[in-house]
């Protein structure tokens, strides 16, 4: 197949194009290059991608109209994977115009893309963001996300919302895939693993949010990519029991689903400091400080509906996934200091 894939440069987006272009999918890759972190580590995931022949790069920003409308029409996918996005939810706090700009302008026009080129199906990121205010554990697709407490979670929402519209009116086929705290190699310098990880090896202290007392469903990247090719493959359909007097907030009458994609095993904050320690043998000195806004003290997914859909759920235990990444921060900072 021809698919698109938005974010290429990103961390879950080389991933994913990686995979598809190793099954034999022609892939073009999409990403602004933006430098809201470092974008040399974008080259340098780019650089996994360029050796395939079946592999293009485009730069483009998806929140560009005309740009994103030419692409569809001369590429004609098949179907798209949608992973670009302003990511961070405490970025969210300092600057919301980049959320409205690239998480629902730019949905916008994929979605717009898709429409009009007739694409099969359409796979997007939404996030474990959109649960918010929820204390009800785990999370549930057929549970209520109507209370977020950031502005990145209410973008994410709606996306979920766009999507469905465009399934209902024009029958486009949609997944969402809530992502819960992807980690692994080649990640984001902006989250935790990655932070903590350059502090301990440079003998600086960590800060620790909500004096340690937090949980998050942290799930490998392999996982997150295996989930993400599986629902592609399976496109959306119609729920046939949908029951439009009690709505179900994770069914329809469309063809739209959405999905966790989590380990169903949250694990203390703490402890996942403890497995980082662990692989570089160093000890963290420590700054506690108060619950950041527009974080939430713990995420935990349910999986029953990923694993009857596509017969996959995640399940990388936390001690393996961080070995993986600190062994790749090693050698890739080597590299890069040389």
């Amino acid at each position: 197949m021809k698919i698109l894939v938005t974010g290429a440069a990103g961390f879950i987006g080389m991933h994913v194009a990686q995979v598809l272009l190793a099954r034999g999918d022609e892939v073009v890759g999409l990403d602004n290059l933006n430098d809201y972190y470092d974008v040399q580590l974008k080259h340098d995931r780019l650089a996994r991608l360029t050796p395939h022949q079946a592999f293009r790069f485009v730069k483009l920003d998806v929140a560009d109209r005309p740009g994103m409308e030419r692409l569809f029409a001369e590429e004609r996918f098949d179907r798209v994977v949608h992973l670009a996005a302003q990511a961070g939810v405490r970025y969210s706090l300092k600057n919301p115009h980049a959320y409205i700009d690239s998480n629902v302008v730019g949905f916008m026009n994929v979605l717009e893309g898709c429409r009009h080129s007739q694409v099969q199906h359409l796979v997007y990121a939404s996030s474990s963001s959109v649960y918010g205010g929820n204390t009800k554990m785990p999370f549930s697709e057929h549970d209520s996300v109507d209370h977020p407490v950031s502005m990145y979670a209410a973008t994410k929402k709606a996306n979920e919302l766009m999507a469905h519209t465009y399934s209902h009116l024009y029958r486009l086929p949609t997944t969402g895939l809530r992502f819960f705290t992807v980690y692994g190699p080649w990640g984001r310098p902006d989250m935790a693993l990655f932070l903590f990880t350059k502090a301990i090896l440079e003998g600086r202290p960590i800060d620790v949010f909500n004096h340690g007392r937090m949980k998050r469903d942290f799930t490998y990247i392999d996982d997150i990519v295996e989930g993400v090719v599986r629902t592609l493959d399976r496109v959306a359909e119609p729920d046939p029991e949908f029951d439009p007097l009690a709505p179900d907030p994770g069914r329809s009458d469309a063809p739209y689903r959405v999905f966790n994609i989590g380990n169903h095993d949250p694990v203390e904050l703490m402890a996942f400091i403890e497995a980082i320690e662990e692989a570089l043998g160093r000890k963290a000195e420590k700054n506690f400080l108060p619950l950041q806004d527009g974080d939430v003290p713990a995420t935990y997914a349910e999986t029953e509906e990923l694993r009857g859909w596509v017969g996959f759920a995640p399940g990388t235990g936390v001690c393996e996934g961080v070995a993986e990444f600190v062994g790749w921060y090693k050698t890739y900072y080597r590299q890069s200091t040389n």
